[in-house]
Formats: structure tokens, sequence, C-alpha cells
């Protein structure tokens, strides 16, 4: 199975590592977050889900949706060294605001029941009228300058095997996403709108964001993703935010200061070659 990693020696992202994040529209960080870290982050969502683990017998969903949580774990995860760095990388310095909290948690239990959310789409990033809250995400938007979502993270608080639902990712699918988003405008598409449309990434090689507690995939807003069964024996815990906007990606500046999630977007539309040059 295809997986991307990154070297674990040094917090800051080698060319080639932008490179891949471009072209496929993810990378995974190992160990951004300790395993000490991850394991006080389970300790905490163990006493909301109100499931003994110990006691199989009280596991009795396929999927447990946990709110957003902001104890110190959660912070130090969503704030280490590493993937600053690596933020500043992607998305540009001072162009991202930090995490105070990782969003919501979809548990997933061993189940031989359809979990009902192993669609694939692309995550929505705003309400559909400016200043209101709609609760129904299926309502969101998302537009060409991906306003206020910078990256789709995962943040693995468990280890996560082939068997133990890993989210699914279609690699390179961004490419395919932002010319549908171009052609919607400064408007955008709901949720749905743009799930009807994804049938054109199914070409598209599939990866699974495997990996040991403590690992993070950042992915392109674009990033064509979807849940599955869990099969395996333990809990997977995995939160899944966004990484804050400041301003709407840019795909035309005077001074060329496009970020490499802008620049797989302008590549995407035909408004640059991937050969040219990284900085």
């Amino acid at each position: 199975m295809f997986h991307e990693r990154v070297k674990t020696v040094d917090p800051v992202l080698e060319p080639e590592d932008i490179r891949s994040f471009i072209s496929n529209g993810f990378i995974r960080i190992d160990q951004a977050f300790s395993r000490t870290t991850a394991a006080r982050g389970r300790e905490i969502l163990w006493q909301a889900l109100k499931c003994d683990p110990f006691d199989r017998t009280t596991w009795t969903q396929a999927v447990v949706r946990l709110g957003n949580y902001s104890d110190p774990p959660f912070k130090e995860a969503a704030n280490s060294p590493r993937l600053l760095t690596a933020f500043d990388q992607l998305v540009g310095v001072g162009r991202w605001f930090p995490r105070e909290a990782l969003g919501t948690f979809p548990v997933r239990f061993r189940s031989e029941d359809d979990p009902g959310d192993t669609g694939w789409h692309v995550d929505a990033s705003y309400p559909p009228t400016a200043g209101e809250t709609d609760r129904n995400f299926f309502n969101w938007r998302i537009n060409i300058f991906s306003r206020g979502r910078a990256l789709l993270m995962l943040f693995l608080f468990s280890d996560v095997s082939e068997s133990d639902a890993p989210t699914r990712i279609r690699a390179g699918s961004h490419l395919d996403v932002a010319p549908l988003l171009a052609s919607a405008g400064e408007e955008g598409l709901s949720f749905m709108d743009l799930a009807r449309k994804l049938d054109v990434s199914a070409h598209r090689p599939e990866a699974l964001a495997t990996g040991e507690a403590g690992t993070v995939y950042l992915c392109h807003p674009f990033l064509v993703h979807a849940g599955q069964r869990h099969r395996g024996t333990e809990p997977r815990f995995l939160a899944q935010p966004p990484l804050g906007l400041k301003e709407p990606f840019r795909i035309e500046r005077d001074d060329n200061a496009y970020s490499p999630a802008e620049r797989a977007i302008r590549i995407a539309l035909g408004m640059e070659q991937f050969e040219r040059p990284l900085s």
C-alpha cells in the first residue's frame, strides 16, 4: 500500500517532502507528538465514552463522535514544534491560526455493521450564510480559495493498522477537485454538491492513514478521503481538525510568494508547471 513518510531526524521538511505534498496532497509525519501524550489523551477520551476499556461488551457502537477537547495533551499534540514548522512550510509563515483544541474525535470500534459515514468527500470549511452558525455540516461550503481552512489534519492517538479503520485517501485527488471548485467561483460548492462530483477522482491510487500513536497526516484541504468500517480489535482514536487559515488562499500574487498549498491549486488549474524549482 502507498504511504508517504517524513524524515524524523529534523522538524524541517525537505524539498522532496514538499514536492510530495504538492503532487500527492498529503504527507505523513511520524512521531509528531509523543506516545505518552497520546496515552494521556486516550485516558480523557475513554472517560467521555462512558464505556469500559476492559469490557468489550460495552463497546456497542461502530463509531462514537466526541466533542471539542482542549485538555493539555491535545494542546501539546497540536502545538508540537515539528508541526508548527511544517505548518509554516506548507501554508506560509503568519498565514495560519494556532490550534487550542483538536475538534471532533470519531472513535471507531470493531463492528460488522456499516457505520454509515464511509462516503468519499472533501471537508467543507464555512457556513452558507456569513455570520451565522449552521449545525448541518452538509450545508457548509468550500471554494477555490479554501476560505477558513489551510489544511486537513489527521492526528493518530492510537496505533492504526490497515485493520483499524484508517482513513482512506485518494492520493493526488486534490488536483481533480481544484478545477471543480474553480468553475464554481467565489461562491463555491456545498459539501454534498461537491461530494456528488468526486467520481472524477476515482482513478487515483488509494492510500491508508496508518501509523503509530503520535503520527500526524497533513493534507491539502481539497484532498478526497473517506472513513471505513473497523475490522481490527482495539478502538481507533483519531482527531481530524482543520488548520485555520487567516485569509483565503491567493492563486495570483504579485510577489510570487506562493505556499505549497497554493502552488498545488495553481498546478491543478494549469497556472504553473510542476517542474518549477522549489524554493
